[in-house]
This record gives C-alpha cells, structure tokens and sequence, in this order.
C-alpha cells in the first residue's frame, strides 16, 4: 500500500492511483561508477557512431520547438522497415505509446488483458485508467494464445502482446499471432509490442501487413534496444489513421524532442551499424550460453539481446547454491549490473543483458567468483 493510503487528511489522488504503487525498474546498486550494466537490455555497442557526426553539424535549434510529427523521421523509418510513413506515430518511447493507448480506450470498469511474464508497465497503464489489469498465464514461459483468449470478456478493450517478449526471451510464432487475433472480438485492440524485432526482423513483415489490414491491431517499436538510444527516448507506433488521430490528441503536443528525432533518422538510415550490432549479439549471447552450460545453470535460450537464468531456491543452509539475490549482489559489488526478477514473479531468476565481448569475458570472471566455482 503506498503513502497516500495511510493518510489521514489532505487531498487524495483519484481512486485508481490509492492502491498503486509506481513503476520504478530497479537496476541495481553498484560499486562504482560507470559499471557494466547488463541490467537493462541496451546494446552494448551503443548508437551508431554518424549520430555524433551529424549532430555536430545539424544540431537542431534549441530555441525552436520540435515538430509535432517529425515528417522526416516518419519518412526514414519507412524506407528502413517498408511501412508507410503516414501510418507512423513517433513517441518518446514506445512506453508512451502504451499509456496513451490505455488513456484513449479504457474507462473505469474495463479490461485489458496482458501475460502472465510480460512487461510490468502494461499493468501499471492499464490500472492508472481504473480498469483491470486481467493476466493470462503462459506455457511455461511463454505465452499462451489459449490462455489469453479464454480471458476475454465483454468488458475487454485491449490485449497486449510482447513478442519476444520481456524478460523471459521466448516468442511465439506468425501462426500463433495470427490465431489470436483471429479469436478475438472486433472491438478489442491487438497491441503488438515488438520491442525486440530487430533481433527477429522475419517477424517485422507480417506484422506490417497485420495493421495494414486490420482496424484493431497497433504495433510499438522502440530505439531503445538495437538502435541504442535509450537515453533519448525515441519510439513510434505503426497504426490505421483514426487510432493515430485519437493517440495524437491525447499525448503531449511535442512529446519527441528535436535532438531525438535527428538521431532517430541517422540511426534507422545506418544499417552497416544495425549489421555489426546483430552480429555482435549473436556472439555474445552464444557466450552467455556457453556460461550457463560451464557452471551448470539452467536458463532460456532467448531470442532478443537477453536470457533469463535460474539460480537455487532460497535455502537457510545454502545447500542448493548460491540464491539469484546473493548472485546480483555479489556482481554488483564487482561492479556488474544485472536484473532481478522478483517484482515478475521470479524470484530465483535473474535477466542478464547482452554486452561487448569483453564485458562477457567480466561477467564470466564475476559469475566464476559469485558461484564459488
């Protein structure tokens, strides 16, 4: 229960906000400055080095506000991932996205429908609107199409969908997507939350042709993940042109700021960088496997730019192993970031991020000493 429920006196917060508490991504404390983070899925060789170049000689005027809708960055996105630039909403993040989509379409008394491991900031949308967070529970650790289509109900308005989906790295199939959309009621929206597609881009394609010819399905991308800008907060929504209207009243009226669209356009253009991030991916997570295998942890063979590895249960004796907490806490004091997986429900895992090559050479030297091995 938060502060504002134990109050006894005093201006009260709507009704929704009285028994939540905020979305705060806890990232670790580490032991120094500039630690390895691998608590937070960025990529590790950062954004594409041309946006350093290109803001040294076009830095947009600072004096001036940014433009609604950046045309030229809605244009470079579409020439990149051959989606049609009127139906692009740029955002800052894709974390916008989802409160405004929330905002527009749920009322008090509605549903909204997420998975059982999906990201946290689909519940905390959904409650800050007074309607009900609904969880389907997944296969395992990944989702169930079966599950989320028995918990529709009339009073559902929005189902969310991360695919790969955070943290758990499993992703379901074009077949299964399809299916689910197909089981659903006209009336309720598909969000298709491909903040990871990068990493599988097979799946951007049929994603694109979903939208464009379906009224109820938006799909979310970020710049945060491959592209390497989280720091700027830069996302875009790919949807129909009454869903873009509706959104686009709703949010903020310069919610992309002039320096982030800049480096959006730079950075969707670079695709020799988006090669060598990917293949740089493919290397490193192929090491955290070989980990996991050497010290003999069980974890998910995921498909984005992180796994999510099990550790021992917690035990007074400690006769099982090191628990994921001793483990975070024992690479935090080496200075390597990681993320626990309590608030998920997990709390025996642990999600690591993909680095460099040499910040998993440290990871391995710092599993190696936190393990005992």
């Amino acid at each position: 229960m938060t502060d504002t429920n134990r109050r006894s006196s005093g201006p009260l917060p709507k009704q929704a906000l009285q028994q939540m508490d905020p979305y705060v991504p806890q990232f670790g404390v580490p032991a120094s400055e500039n630690p390895i983070r691998l608590s937070a899925n960025e990529s590790g060789l950062g954004p594409s080095p041309k946006i350093s170049e290109v803001l040294a000689t076009e830095m947009p005027n600072l004096h001036h506000y940014p433009e609604q809708q950046d045309g030229k960055l809605a244009a470079a996105i579409g020439e990149r991932y051959g989606v049609k630039p009127e139906m692009v909403l740029t955002s800052n993040g894709s974390d916008e996205l989802i409160y405004l989509l929330c905002q527009t379409y749920l009322d008090s008394g509605d549903e909204a429908i997420y998975t059982q491991y999906g990201f946290l900031v689909f519940p905390h949308a959904i409650r800050l609107t007074g309607a009900l967070p609904v969880q389907a529970a997944d296969d395992g650790y990944t989702v169930s199409v079966d599950n989320i289509l028995a918990a529709v109900s009339d009073k559902t308005k929005l189902v969310f969908l991360a695919n790969p989906n955070n943290p758990t790295g499993t992703m379901i199939s074009e077949a299964e997507v399809r299916r689910l959309h197909a089981g659903l009621p006209s009336h309720v929206i598909l969000v298709l939350d491909w903040a990871y597609a990068e990493y599988q881009e097979a799946a951007l394609s049929y994603a694109t042709q979903m939208v464009e010819q379906n009224d109820n399905i938006v799909m979310l991308r970020t710049f945060s993940k491959m592209h390497g800008l989280a720091a700027l907060r830069l996302g875009w929504g790919y949807m129909n042109a009454e869903m873009m209207g509706l959104l686009g009243a709703v949010r903020g009226p310069f919610s992309v700021n002039g320096i982030a669209a800049l480096s959006g356009r730079v950075a969707v253009a670079d695709t020799e960088w988006q090669q060598m991030v990917l293949d740089e991916n493919t290397r490193t997570m192929a090491m955290l496997a070989d980990m996991c295998e050497t010290f003999g942890l069980a974890y998910i063979s995921g498909v984005a730019n992180f796994m999510l590895v099990h550790f021992a249960a917690d035990s007074s004796d400690g006769a099982n192993g090191p628990t994921a907490g001793f483990v975070a806490q024992s690479l935090a004091s080496q200075n390597i970031m990681v993320r626990g997986m309590a608030p998920y429900g997990l709390p025996n895992s642990l999600r690591i991020s993909t680095g460099t090559v040499a910040q998993m050479d440290a990871l391995y030297v710092g599993l190696r000493h936190s393990l005992g091995k």
